[in-house]
């Protein structure tokens, strides 16, 4: 038997041992670096809120300094910074600012000691201690182009930017012309302002006065011009839940343009005035909504209702006025249509059970006898609460009944009357009208006529009488007041107004307020 060898074994075995070379030596590496990178966050904690070793501004060494001190540094820097600009035969020396370069300290300096989780900053660090930070500059080149036009003599006559305008009185947009002049060349003048602000460091800017074509151009006014055109053109409209449609006007969306140069002074911009936007949003938002109107109810003893004085009414509120608001500014700043719509969320109504007042007697029309009419008083206490419980105070909003059946007027808190029902004498010929109103004037003192509203002072029924006093207007010119002329109280006869004994007018109006809700009924 012979024994043959296989000439490719020793080959196979040295492939085997190159292979496991390989992965000794790529675990070593990875053990080198996860032990490099280790080893530089455990170095970086040494700088936690400090710059890290190799760490430049400015071309200064920052390393281990804090960001306040960092920020301050770079301040200073631009604090110092003077520009010396020579325009024709003047010299001026200007700030950073003056020119309208911005330099953001804080941001340069949250940068440079600013290395959580940044590999790539921490192993650089480690390795090679290299770090540069640029300071965060920023050139407003408008300001720049404003600074550059100053620098141009008075006697010399500089060039003047196209406009775009809008004649309030013909409510029409227009073009004024521009020209050139004397002046400079203000986007080379910017171009080297953003070239050397960066650095931080004093420089000169020579600019020759020449001359000059207008920034804004004839042809850049007109361009603006065709597009508010194109926008004015276009319907906008938005569209309450009910299908009620507010167009906004040609005239109105004007108001709202604001036309100017952009942002980078080659051309017009148009914006939309926000704050006039939302003003006519709200206004419409008020119409396409609706405030709850409260029910009223009149209960007895055992709560169960005996009248209804005023019915129930939910309402409801606009709630994507903000949305609306946007819809419309863009498109006027686009020149788009517009068709948004109003979206409401429910505002619940909420009913008063009202305990029905003491009756108190109604004297004839003919009484002359002041007694005859009892004066007001609060209304009686529960019967059912203990005698020897203080009654509690009334709460809830305050409203006002006018019960035109038994010719009484009685103020609530809530549920509770707190005082009346006093006799009172309204219109004759229903001229009070059933109602809920709310208190929109107060006056201690005025003179009454109904001459301004076209009756004739040959009129049998004209009337002018003078102070009348404690007047709260609740229906348009329809009030309570004092009548100190009536001997009696508790009929019709007054022309609209509810005619209260002066006493009680005075009561009535130191404890109500604007607003306060009157609810007229028979």
């Amino acid at each position: 038997m012979s024994n043959v060898i296989d000439p490719a074994a020793p080959e196979a075995g040295g492939a085997r041992r190159g292979r496991r070379a390989l992965l000794v030596l790529g675990a070593l590496v990875t053990a080198l670096a996860l032990v490099l990178v280790g080893g530089s966050f455990a170095y970086a904690q040494q700088y936690d809120g400090k710059a890290l070793p190799g760490t430049t501004v400015l071309g200064q060494d920052v390393a281990g300094k804090s960001a306040d001190q960092i920020r301050q540094l770079v301040a200073d820097r631009a604090e110092s910074v003077q520009v010396t600009v020579t325009a024709g035969d003047q010299t001026r020396e200007a700030s950073l600012a003056d020119l309208g370069v911005s330099v953001d300290a804080d941001a340069t300096a949250a940068q440079a000691a600013s290395h959580d989780e940044d590999v790539v900053s921490v192993l650089r660090s480690t390795l090679d201690g290299e770090r540069p930070v640029q300071p965060v500059v920023s050139v407003d080149r408008a300001a720049t182009a404003a600074y550059a036009a100053s620098l141009v003599p008075d006697d010399r006559t500089a060039p003047a930017d196209a406009q775009v305008v809008y004649d309030e009185k013909d409510e029409a947009w227009s073009m004024v012309p521009g020209h050139a002049g004397q002046g400079i060349d203000s986007a080379a003048f910017a171009d080297a302002v953003e070239k050397q602000s960066p650095a931080l460091e004093s420089f000169a800017i020579d600019q020759p006065i020449a001359e000059t074509q207008p920034a804004l151009t004839d042809e850049m006014a007109q361009s603006a011009l065709d597009r508010i055109t194109a926008s004015l053109d276009q319907p906008m409209q938005v569209t309450a839940p009910d299908g009620t449609v507010f167009e906004v006007s040609k005239k109105t969306r004007s108001s709202w343009l604001r036309v100017g140069p952009n942002e980078a002074n080659d051309g017009f911009a148009l914006t939309a005035d926000g704050e006039a936007v939302s003003e006519w949003v709200s206004g419409k938002a008020e119409k396409a909504g609706a405030e709850p109107q409260n029910g009223i109810e009149q209960v007895d003893a055992t709560g169960a209702t005996v009248k209804v004085l005023s019915e129930k009414k939910d309402g409801a509120e606009v709630s994507n006025a903000d949305a609306v608001v946007q819809q419309l500014s863009q498109g006027l700043t686009e020149g788009t249509a517009v068709d948004a719509r109003f979206e409401t969320t429910p505002l619940a109504a909420t009913v008063t059970k009202a305990k029905a007042p003491t009756a108190e007697a109604a004297p004839s029309a003919e009484s002359t006898d002041p007694a005859a009419t009892p004066a007001a008083t609060p209304a009686a206490a529960d019967p059912s609460a203990s005698p020897s419980a203080a009654p509690a105070a009334p709460t809830g909003e305050k409203w006002i009944d006018v019960d035109l059946t038994n010719k009484t007027v009685t103020a609530y808190e809530g549920e509770t009357p707190v005082y009346g029902p006093v006799k009172i004498v309204d219109g004759k010929d229903g001229k009070t009208t059933p109602g809920t109103y709310k208190i929109w004037h107060r006056t201690e003192k005025q003179d009454m006529t109904n001459g301004t509203r076209g009756v004739s002072e040959d009129d049998p029924d004209y009337y002018y009488t003078k102070d009348v006093p404690w007047v709260q207007y609740f229906n348009e010119n329809i009030a309570f007041h004092g009548a100190p002329w009536r001997k009696s109280f508790g009929y019709s006869g007054s022309h609209g107004c509810v005619n209260m004994r002066v006493k009680d007018a005075k009561w009535l109006w130191d404890w109500a307020e604007m607003g306060d809700t009157v609810v007229v009924h028979y």
